[in-house]
């Protein structure tokens, strides 16, 4: 039996990791008790008797508790934003290179879980560059609605509470600088040279996202036939699939794949603008779902165990 800890389980990405892993059999979870949640001798003997540990800390504490596992065989998948794109850690996206990214997963011991806006830039754009249709020095720029549960529990709380402030009522544009966390993994997994000129924004919905990268067919080597077809050759598993006309009556929801760990990519426009567009829950395939398939890949077990298909 497989034993699993997860550092940080009280955060919104620990609770939904855990609340799909409880009623496993196959697993085995170690659990601290809250008074020795944050005790680094405690954390430190559950990293070490663990086969698989999540880490779902702030930045700064999944470096600590990484250093607190240094000398163990323990495979540790972090969510946070600290390892994404160093050196001697894979890029927890099964689906990249075609696939064969899971091949890479499936012996890593050092698993980096992708951001929730940077899965759905990253599987849009990486297909395009590693097959030659865009050019590594495209300048494009990204557009992400998500719902409020991205932001925690902080800003969870500020959207249900009763007496909130009235600017939460329509949408919020944040990452105004420039420099947003996401931007560095975007631009390195995609293999382009220029980050995006990228515009997150948050609205009054729980939970789901929505990724839009607009190109012009001018940037392209080719036609919106041959982004859709290269599409339909990446993504045709239950987790990521392809789909013509994903919208509802000419409108697309952010809340479409709200619930669940797949993801949807989908192209519309014409012979000039095309959208590429992906579609899941910035919780599931965008967090706690993308971290669970990660493990099940390194247990050798069904990849869609556990997840909300």
């Amino acid at each position: 039996m497989t034993k699993v800890f997860i550092d940080g389980s009280a955060g919104t990405t620990g609770l939904r990791i855990y609340e799909r892993l409880a009623d496993r059999k196959d697993l085995e979870l170690l659990i601290l008790s809250d008074e020795k949640r944050k005790d680094e001798n405690a954390r430190k003997e559950a990293l070490f008797a663990a086969d698989i540990a999540f880490l779902c800390l702030p930045d700064a504490a999944a470096v600590e508790a990484v250093q607190l596992a240094e000398g163990s065989d323990t495979v540790i998948i972090d969510t946070s934003t600290a390892h994404r794109t160093l050196e001697g850690w894979t890029y927890g996206f099964a689906e990249l290179e075609k696939g064969s990214q899971r091949e890479l997963i499936r012996s890593a011991k050092r698993i980096a879980n992708p951001g929730c806006h940077a899965s759905g830039f990253i599987a849009l754009a990486e297909p395009l560059v590693k097959s030659g249709l865009l050019k590594k020095d495209a300048a494009l720029s990204c557009f992400s609605l998500t719902g409020y549960s991205g932001g925690g529990k902080k800003m969870i709380a500020e959207y249900e509470a009763p007496d909130r402030d009235p600017l939460l009522d329509a949408p919020r544009q944040y990452g105004l600088t420039q420099m947003h966390k996401h931007l560095k993994e975007m631009k390195k997994i995609s293999g382009l040279e220029t980050a995006p000129a990228f515009c997150p924004i948050v609205a009054d919905f729980y939970s789901g996202m929505e990724v839009t990268v607009p190109v012009f067919a001018g940037d392209l080597n080719g036609s919106i036939e041959d982004v859709r077809e290269l599409y339909r050759s990446c993504y045709h598993s239950s987790i990521v699939h392809y789909e013509e006309n994903a919208d509802d009556g000419g409108f697309l929801s952010a809340a479409k794949m709200s619930g669940r760990d797949d993801m949807v990519i989908t192209v519309s426009g014409n012979e000039e603008r095309i959208l590429l567009v992906s579609l899941f829950d910035n919780l599931g395939k965008g967090a706690s779902g993308s971290a669970i398939q990660c493990m099940n890949i390194v247990m050798g077990a069904d990849e869609t165990t556990g997840l909300s298909l």
